[in-house]
């Protein structure tokens, strides 16, 4: 990498990348920060993070809803013509299909789109957004709600053709529940945070280091209204979930397992997982 920049894109692009760099050096220096302590962590040995196949009717237990639920029915649905429309812009959805990251999976997904529909959250916060398959999911939750706003926090790739892409999911409906910030989560996530005061659902999937997880998980624990939830993609990529479920243990927590469109090769079990945390006493849930 060259300031934050990778260097077949500096080489091919030189004049673009330092464009770049000079309309934007302290969201450079930062992303130089981010890049050398995820590098550092690749050293340390994956922690064994084992799935709960009941994950998705402890959830509703805890909620204090049937499952499965109407709302799951909806999802599945909403799910099959997001993905239809993709398809038919000529975007492939799934594993590595935003360069080398993964498109949000139909378990994380409706994870999201469960606890969007239950807890009927007015303040949500997103980091990572890529084609915006999770985005989508929670603005279409929250029309069904009737209510609530989705911030969006995520940094766009330099090059111009994966620009193009953030967001297609979301196609540009409900433009008035969703605010896009473009920036890294250490840049602007404290902010909005501080603006919004409180907010009732958080998920992570940005860069998946633990030294961001735990930035991300810390500061919107803070600001999580009682009985709020956080949501993690790829707890396997690092030990931040564990880390976060360590330090607060009294919390309900629970880990499931994805479910790719198709096969994720680079993960142990050839498909990932993902945490969720209740802002409510493990004793109630």
């Amino acid at each position: 990498m060259m300031l934050g920049i990778p260097v077949r894109y500096f080489l091919k692009h030189p004049f673009n990348a330092v464009a770049n760099v000079a309309a934007d050096p302290l969201q450079t220096w930062m992303t130089i920060q981010d890049q050398y302590a995820t590098e550092r962590e690749r050293w340390r040995p994956k922690y064994p993070y084992e799935f709960d196949s009941n994950w998705e009717k402890r959830l509703h237990e805890s909620l204090g809803v049937p499952s499965p639920c109407d709302a799951a029915a909806e999802f599945w649905e909403m799910w099959s013509q997001m993905n239809g429309k993709l398809q038919e812009k000529g975007i492939d959805p799934g594993p590595e299909s935003f360069r080398w990251w993964n498109d949000g999976d139909a378990g994380f997904a409706r994870a999201v789109w469960c606890l969007t529909r239950h807890l009927q959250p007015k303040k949500i916060v997103e980091t990572g957004v890529a084609h915006g398959v999770t985005s989508r999911c929670i603005l279409e939750a929250l029309h069904r709600n009737g209510d609530g706003h989705l911030w969006s926090i995520d940094l766009p790739p330099m090059d111009v053709f994966w620009r193009q892409q953030v967001g297609a999911a979301v196609d540009g409906r409900h433009a008035d529940r969703w605010t896009y910030i473009a920036g890294s989560s250490r840049r602007r996530l404290p902010l909005l945070l501080s603006q919004l005061g409180q907010i009732d659902l958080f998920i992570h999937d940005s860069l998946h280091s633990e030294r961001n997880v735990r930035f991300e998980l810390d500061s919107a624990w803070r600001a999580m209204a009682p009985k709020g939830a956080l949501v993690v993609d790829d707890v396997d990529a690092n030990w931040g979930f564990r880390s976060f479920t360590l330090a607060f243990p009294d919390h309900q927590s629970m880990i499931g397992e994805a479910e790719p469109l198709r096969p994720d090769l680079r993960r142990a079990n050839k498909k990932g997982l993902f945490g969720i945390i209740l802002k409510q006493p493990a004793a109630q849930a």
